[in-house]
């Protein structure tokens, strides 16, 4: 009974933060869209700026891989993450480590409603004029191929490489310039504080891996 509690809550509030984090993200992005052209930015301090740019869907903009390979990929680790968060509930950990989960999940999901929809309910955003919501299916791109929006730039240091430097000597150095999205935000600070805090269960993942693999061996 205790653990059926502690599902029950440790759940709830694994829904709760998942939604809590979809929304906020939604909300900024289509603000962005619907309010700015491509490639405008809004200088907010010297370090921090709002610059609407749109990628693929790959965190802080990268774009390697083609995209509805990657909206698949992503879709398929949603899944794995969703079905792990449920397993690990049930079994009690610690509340911390839901969370954590919890924003990473948030964070895969906020890019991958980009990725689904974004492309059938907004005209293309272009650097000369503003997108705006369309007939459901007459957007931009088909179902999986949208772009993801990101806004948040921080160039937290603007200086140039010395005139000594190789190759890239007297260019413009940039200090932290990726543009990335909240939900980006979710994921590595979901990363991060589970490499932290979390040691424990992620080395009880590690071993219960380890302990399979040799069993199959």
């Amino acid at each position: 009974m205790e653990k059926s509690k502690e599902f029950l809550t440790d759940g709830k509030l694994a829904i709760l933060l998942v939604l809590v984090i979809l929304v906020i993200d939604q909300i900024i992005k289509i603000e962005v869209k619907t309010n700015m052209s491509l490639g405008q930015a809004i200088h907010i301090t010297d370090w921090f700026y709002i610059d609407f740019v749109e990628n693929n869907g790959m965190a802080y903009g990268m774009t390697f891989i083609n995209k509805l390979f990657l909206s698949l990929l992503r879709l398929v680790a949603i899944g794995v993450i969703g079905w792990y968060m449920y397993k690990v509930v049930k079994q009690g950990v610690r509340t911390r480590y839901v969370v954590f989960l919890s924003m990473i999940l948030a964070g895969a999901a906020g890019n991958m409603v980009d990725s689904m929809f974004y492309g059938l309910i907004f005209d293309a955003s272009t650097p000369f004029g503003i997108s705006s919501f369309v007939p459901f299916g007459t957007g931009y791109a088909d179902f999986l191929t949208g772009k993801v929006v990101d806004m948040f730039y921080f160039p937290l240091i603007v200086t140039t490489y010395p005139d000594w430097f190789p190759i890239k000597g007297g260019d413009e150095f940039i200090f932290f310039s990726p543009v990335f999205n909240f939900a980006d935000a979710s994921i590595s600070v979901g990363v991060a504080c589970l490499l932290l805090f979390c040691r424990k269960e992620l080395e009880t993942v590690s071993v219960g891996f380890s302990f399979r693999k040799r069993k199959d061996e």
